[in-house]
């Protein structure tokens, strides 16, 4: 019972010790999105590897 009562006890502190006093919080602006234009279509390096994956699965379904 104790045990329970200590855990509970440093519970509430640590809660209470990182809520902070009666600052305001500090706004930030987050830096705008950097938008980037795609250039280049699909390439057959992105396909290599579903492809390998389905081989294997026939291959092993055989």
């Amino acid at each position: 019972m104790k045990k329970i009562t200590l855990a509970i006890t440093l519970a509430a502190f640590a809660t209470t010790a990182s809520a902070g006093g009666l600052q305001e919080p500090e706004v930030t602006m987050a830096p705008a999105p950097m938008i980037e234009e795609a250039t280049a279509g699909p390439s057959a390096g992105n396909l290599i590897v579903p492809l390998l994956a389905v081989l294997l699965l026939a291959a092993a379904a055989r």
